[in-house]
């Protein structure tokens, strides 16, 4: 007796009315249509910033605004360059600093902490994300930098051979500690998603690898890492968008300089705090440029959220290679754990 059949991708059952289909097909539909009111809305959100920003772009142009050295808001000349160049400093100062400290806390917590610390550690380092944007700046330019202003400086002066890293007086607010302070509010997105994606390593390859004789960080350097490789990947560039888009703490903690900064521990300025600090008493073309300066941190957030699709489905494809690889050498991925495990 035939009960169903499989048709386009689709179970279909025979014996259901069309009205007992009816909820399956509302989901359907309704699912579709939340995908393309989201995409609408991004469109949306980019003309009307595109409409807004026009006066700016008609007077300096596009790429003269983008890379123009000069935000004076009293002679109504804007470029954007140092904003842009204050957003990636502190940015990629939040990813160098926070993403290898929130790898390291993901290993620890699944690999090598006692079960038993394994939950308290996870909640701790999860409550780290429930902290206002606000106190981490008030803490930060009140507690934080006052305490490294000196180790500040003596690294600025010993290092002040290395062009923008060192030389220069170490200012309060500065680049250095606002890149901290966002690496540690990137710390539990990232932590997260790693300590999420390590715990779905297949216990038979770190299994291998111990039993080959690695030892527990050979075996992590093996197995674990390589086969996490996508996500951590995927949830730094997460933290990346986080900290380009963080207003409040960076506003704080970057200073009102709209200038290009000589140093690394000098004050700068940033899109966000640019927008925060300035929009409630602008008017004409200054607000046109702040709506510019808007345009151009959400095709920068576009542009990081493409990069890491791209960056993801290519470590996902490498991973999948190598795991075709080794199923179809015939044991070829035991060898080369053997092989590395000798090596070591």
């Amino acid at each position: 007796m035939e009960a169903a059949s499989i048709s386009g991708g689709e179970r279909r059952v025979l014996l259901r009315s069309p009205l007992a289909r009816l909820p399956d097909q509302a989901l359907r539909y309704g699912l579709t249509a939340l995908a393309v009111l989201i995409l609408a809305l991004i469109v949306y959100f980019f003309i009307r910033l595109v409409g807004e920003a026009g006066p700016a772009f008609a007077k300096f142009g596009v790429f003269g605004f983008a890379f123009g050295n000069n935000w004076n808001v009293s002679a109504e000349h804007f470029g954007a360059l140092p904003l842009l160049v204050g957003t990636l400093i502190t940015s990629a100062l939040a990813l160098l600093i926070g993403v290898p400290v929130a790898v390291a806390t993901a290993v620890y917590a699944t690999e090598l902490c006692p079960r038993r610390l394994r939950g308290p550690l996870t909640v701790l380092v999860e409550l780290l994300a429930a902290v206002p944007s606000v106190v981490y700046g008030l803490w930060g330019i009140f507690f934080l930098a006052p305490k490294l202003q000196p180790a500040e400086q003596w690294l600025a002066d010993r290092l002040s051979f290395i062009p923008f890293i060192g030389g220069g007086v170490v200012t309060i607010p500065n680049y250095f500690i606002t890149g901290l302070v966002l690496a540690i509010m990137i710390l539990p997105i990232v932590s997260a998603i790693s300590r999420e994606v390590m715990a779905t390593v297949p216990s038979d390859q770190k299994e291998a690898a111990l039993g080959l004789g690695a030892t527990r960080w050979e075996m992590i350097r093996m197995a674990v890492l390589p086969y996490c490789r996508s996500g951590i990947v995927g949830g730094s560039m997460l933290g990346l968008g986080r900290a380009i888009g963080e207003t409040i703490a960076v506003t704080i903690l970057i200073g009102d300089a709209p200038q290009l900064g000589s140093h690394l521990f000098g004050q700068g300025y940033s899109l966000a705090a640019s927008i925060a600090n300035e929009f409630g008493e602008a008017q004409g073309l200054h607000r046109s440029a702040l709506f510019a300066a808007g345009l151009v941190l959400f095709v920068l957030t576009l542009l990081v959220n493409g990069i890491a699709r791209a960056l993801v489905l290519r470590a996902a494809r490498a991973g999948s290679a190598q795991a075709d690889a080794g199923a179809g050498g015939g044991g070829g991925g035991g060898q080369r754990i053997a092989e590395t495990v000798a090596g070591a």
